[in-house]
């Protein structure tokens, strides 16, 4: 999983009427849902493109690994010098591009199971569907989820300490499929979480840095595949 912790950038003031009994979002947050929704979509493209690249030249477990710690070290160390101004685009595009090149790998092995197109569909169906349908739920309702941060932030770092033991634990020929299984499922519950709660700080405005709200939403769609990818392909008949 990718680290969250980078810093959010706040503001006071932005209002939200709710004089007829339904939340309108402000002018300041609708322009930085839009701008989020729009590099979203252009990261996530160039990202896909980035993946068929990777594939295409047969890039490495290794080399994959490095493009992703790479791209941990862009959103820790750069990405917060650089969200308040263009270059923080530039900063995106090459975190998102890196993870892409990261993910060629892994798509390479599911497609070449005798069922992986349709493991790898499935999986990016079942994002699609998650991803629009907690979201659509967001915009229509308006409703806070900032309750959530302290479950969210407590599960991520359970979530981490359990994939790091695992990890370790198979370096030892410990089989922990099954345990790997269960913190696949606990991540698809978490980002479907923080689907809601970032969305909600967008609509709400607590998040005003659309390049930060693009970053976290990406984050979430990433290893909301990543972790449907290994549940899907565990199940199917390979």
């Amino acid at each position: 999983m990718e680290n969250r912790g980078y810093n959010v950038q706040k503001t006071q003031g932005i209002t939200i009427n709710r004089g007829s009994g339904t939340a309108a979002i402000s002018p300041e947050a609708s322009k930085v849902l839009r701008n989020t929704y729009s590099l979203l979509a252009m990261t996530l493209l160039f990202s896909a493109v980035m993946a068929g690249v990777s594939m295409a030249i047969g890039l490495g477990q290794g080399a994959g690994l490095i493009c992703m710690l790479a791209a941990i070290a862009l959103v820790w160390f750069v990405l917060p010098r650089t969200a308040n101004s263009s270059a923080g685009i530039g900063v995106v595009f090459a975190f998102t591009g890196l993870l892409g090149l990261s993910l060629g790998p892994t798509l390479t092995y599911y497609l070449a199971l005798s069922n992986g197109g349709q493991v790898v569909m499935q999986a990016l169906g079942g994002t699609a569907i998650v991803f629009f349908a907690l979201s659509g739920y967001v915009l229509t309702t308006k409703k806070d989820f900032s309750f959530m941060r302290g479950m969210l932030v407590a599960g991520l770092v359970v979530v981490i300490i359990a994939a790091v033991g695992a990890l370790v634990a198979g370096m030892f020929g410990v089989n922990v499929t099954t345990f790997q299984l269960a913190i696949s499922a606990a991540i698809v519950f978490l980002m479907s979480g923080f689907i809601l709660y970032d969305t909600s700080r967008i609509v709400n405005g607590g998040e005003t840095n659309y390049i930060m709200a693009t970053v976290g939403l990406f984050l979430n769609i990433y290893n909301l595949f990543l972790s449907l990818l290994h549940l899907i392909g565990a199940f199917s008949s390979e």
